[in-house]
């Protein structure tokens, strides 16, 4: 079935319009760091506006745990959004209470406005059916349609992401109808040669995404920390670098997979050791089977792919048609460890076909490394949930609105 899209809810216009945003934005002294996820919700948002519709965002910000929480208040995402659509975009000082109804009940046509924190209700992420349900039917009084454009949230089961798709008549905006379609590139109709990067620290956390890729790559490229595990499990020692020594026989299987495939499994050639995890610790580049000969001995930590890797790497992203990209090559966070995930960043701005920076770390990478979103072919706004689309997962906020 195909994914429910805003034209399937018909004129808009004068009608109160509930839509699901992603504005778990990262703060700093209550100051916005990363704004990309308020970005990104602004065509959906706009093309309410210019419908006529009365638009009441709702999100969650960070983990306040069913309770209210200044700490977590949607305040600075609510200024932020009201600066990018140049109107006044006010906060309800709660969620379904008095403040939110007024709010609701005083909307005129092209007017938005948003909830505060859906994690101030205990119901918005309860493991009980019923109490996400109730929840759900207490935001949905104030709509009369449904519009699911958090698309790093649709990997849950939550009521404002579930239940009140069921609710209400529903769709998806344009922020995850874009997602899904260039989502479903990557795995259904990769044009070839198709390389998958994968970094960050656990191979565990990248499983499903590595066997269902697997029979469909040319290239799986490693670094970041799990690249440890994957030298631990060719027989090299690692130092103190991150090591998963739980998943070394399933990372022998896949080493074996891809050879029996055909695929080109690219592995760091050479590592940045350094003496401590620290910005300014000391450092050196030693080959990747050579990591306990570094200066440091036994205590050293590989911290990113060394130089000649990462210029390797950077050819193989180039020379490809379609790549997949999720997780960083080293500690981008440090500047000494950064040039790694830099020369990938990189590269995947030279790509003459699709290239896709899957959420999560990585976007925030390209971001603070000084790269814009539109460099890239796609950049997702949804780590855990774009990871799980890759793996072939049934998402249960895609499946509410027909996918």
């Amino acid at each position: 079935m195909p994914l429910r899209t805003l034209e399937t809810l018909g004129d808009l216009a004068g009608k109160r319009v509930l839509v699901r945003c992603d504005l778990n934005v990262p703060l700093k002294d209550g100051e916005i760091t990363d704004d990309g996820r308020v970005r990104a919700s602004l065509p959906t948002l706009r093309r309410l506006i210019e419908a006529g519709a009365k638009v009441i965002v709702i999100s969650h910000l960070g983990r306040p745990k069913g309770e209210p929480n200044p700490e977590y208040s949607l305040e600075p995402a609510a200024k932020r959004l009201g600066r990018l659509l140049d109107q006044d975009v006010q906060l309800a000082p709660d969620t379904v209470g008095e403040g939110a109804r007024a709010l609701v009940e005083g909307l005129e046509d092209g007017q938005v406005i948003v909830l505060e924190n859906l994690r101030f209700n205990a119901g918005e992420t309860s493991k009980d059916d019923g109490e996400r349900r109730a929840f759900a039917e207490e935001l949905a009084k104030f709509g009369d349609a449904f519009v699911s454009d958090g698309f790093g949230v649709v990997h849950r089961k939550q009521a404002s992401v579930y239940e009140l798709a069921e609710l209400l008549p529903s769709a998806a905006g344009t922020l995850v109808a874009n997602e899904v379609e260039q989502l479903g590139r990557v795995v259904n109709d990769p044009a070839k040669p198709f390389t998958v990067v994968l970094g960050g620290s656990k191979v565990s956390d990248k499983l499903g995404v590595i066997e269902n890729l697997l029979p469909r790559v040319d290239r799986l490229v490693i670094g970041g920390g799990m690249l440890f595990t994957f030298l631990a499990a060719q027989g090299h020692s690692v130092g103190k670098s991150l090591l998963e020594a739980d998943q070394l026989e399933t990372v022998r299987g896949y080493l074996a997979e891809a050879r029996e495939r055909g695929v080109e499994l690219l592995l760091p050639t050479d590592i940045v050791v350094a003496e401590k995890f620290a910005a300014d610790a000391a450092h050196e580049v030693v080959p990747a089977d050579a990591i306990e000969l570094s200066s440091f001995g036994a205590e050293g930590l590989g911290v990113d792919i060394g130089p000649d890797s990462a210029k390797a790497y950077a050819e193989a992203i180039r020379t490809s048609s379609t790549v997949f990209w999720n997780g960083p090559m080293g500690v981008f966070e440090f500047p000494a460890f950064a040039d790694g995930t830099q020369q990938v960043a990189q590269a995947l701005t030279e790509v003459d076909g699709l290239s896709v920076v899957g959420g999560g770390d990585s976007a925030a990478a390209i971001r603070t490394l000084g790269f814009a979103d539109d460099e890239f072919g796609h950049v997702s706004t949804g780590g855990g949930a774009s990871l799980e689309l890759i793996e072939g997962k049934r998402l249960p906020g895609l499946e509410v609105l027909g996918w």
